[in-house]
């Protein structure tokens, strides 16, 4: 399916990176690692490597993976991008610095808590995680996601996911999205900031 929707001309959800992340991206400086999750056509990884960031970035689509190296050519940066299935990964251990989420929600709740494991796993004491997903209300929206309940969040169950690390921000809202053809219009969202334990 992926494959399919990145065939398509044009960055399916745009090339300017996703606000919530852009509005946290100096919480990390120039030489700190980063891994990007689902990282799609690149959008954010090639933000965040053209501040300096160390970026490893992964999705399962081959066609997206494409396109994102041709977008970080064309930007003059380096990320390490790879094809990788998220249910299937071998997270490595206290690894990054930052890891980004930003949209997610194809999974179901088992594979979710599988993938938050594997995030909070592959952070090094102190790192920070990004992340930012749909609420429910967003079913009455419409404008962008996977329009399954069960693949949305609230902030109560973000809360009790990453209840082993620290939580710095953690917001419900609603705002106008403009990311490319597939995130656009008024949206209900929810963001989070959290730091894995130095100890």
């Amino acid at each position: 399916m992926w494959d399919r929707r990145f065939s398509e001309s044009g960055y399916l959800f745009g090339t300017e990176p996703n606000a919530w992340l852009r509005d946290h991206a100096d919480l990390w400086h120039a030489g700190q690692r980063v891994l990007c999750v689902a990282d799609g056509e690149g959008r954010n990884s090639v933000f965040l490597a053209d501040r300096g960031l160390i970026v490893d970035a992964f999705d399962i689509s081959e066609v997206g993976v494409r396109k994102a190296r041709d977008f970080a050519r064309i930007t003059g940066v380096k990320v390490n991008f790879a094809i990788a299935d998220v249910a299937r990964l071998s997270w490595p251990e206290s690894l990054y610095d930052g890891v980004v989420a930003i949209f997610i929600q194809f999974a179901d709740p088992e594979l979710r808590r599988r993938i938050f494991h594997g995030m909070v796993r592959c952070l090094k004491p102190g790192g920070l995680l990004v992340l930012q997903g749909y609420t429910p209300k967003q079913l009455d929206y419409r404008t962008g996601g996977p329009g399954i309940e069960s693949h949305l969040y609230t902030a109560s169950q973000l809360r009790e996911s990453f209840a082993g690390i620290e939580i710095l921000e953690l917001r419900e809202y609603e705002a106008e999205l403009a990311e490319g053809s597939a995130h656009r219009g008024h949206s209900a969202l929810v963001g989070l900031v959290a730091r894995k334990p130095l100890a």
